[in-house]
């Protein structure tokens, strides 16, 4: 029992660390993105200056932030939820909701989405799917891209949150606090 705890806790450390990463990584485009739109602002009314693809680069990073974010957001609990019950429930009745929720509803939900995104996304890279605007980018199969990626962070994020509840429900005492136990 000891010896599959330690493994659900490596394949758990090593999902929370990508989803990590990829948060922390992503973070640094809401400051582009910010960057960004003052420069055309400035250039839009300062000097009567504009350019699509500028402005479309800002949809673009919005997207980024919000669809790779995703993983790290459902990591730090950041996603809405209904409290009420939840925060009085016992470690292991926490735990059981997030197994069940993962196992049953957002594991689910990214295979469909990786699933129904596929031919989507294919079709946009066999184009070489650009912006329909003049002077816009040209990688939107890049971003349409950002879809079952999205989907595969997510999933991965939620099998480490079934491993979380499976080491809290398999061995009491053994698994770190819960991160609102920890004030979080």
């Amino acid at each position: 029992m000891r010896a599959l705890l330690h493994l659900l806790d490596r394949l758990t450390r090593l999902l929370d660390g990508l989803n990590e990463w990829v948060g922390r990584t992503i973070a640094w485009l809401t400051l582009a993105m910010v960057l960004v739109t003052f420069a055309v602002v400035v250039l839009r009314y300062g000097f009567n200056l504009g350019w699509i693809a500028m402005q479309e680069s800002i949809t673009y990073m919005h997207a980024l932030v919000f669809m790779l974010g995703a993983s790290y957001t459902l990591k730090h609990e950041g996603h809405v939820r209904v409290d009420i019950l939840y925060r009085g429930m016992s470690a292991r009745g926490r735990a059981w909701v997030d197994l069940l929720g993962a196992l049953l509803l957002l594991l689910p939900t990214c295979a469909y989405i990786l699933v129904s995104s596929w031919d989507y996304v294919a079709r946009a890279w066999s184009l070489h799917e650009s912006s329909p605007e003049p002077g816009g980018l040209p990688g939107v199969y890049l971003l349409k891209t950002a879809i079952p990626v999205m989907a595969v962070l997510l999933g991965l994020q939620g099998v480490a949150q079934a491993l979380h509840a499976l080491k809290v429900l398999l061995g009491p005492g053994l698994d770190a606090p819960h991160p609102r136990e920890r004030g979080l």
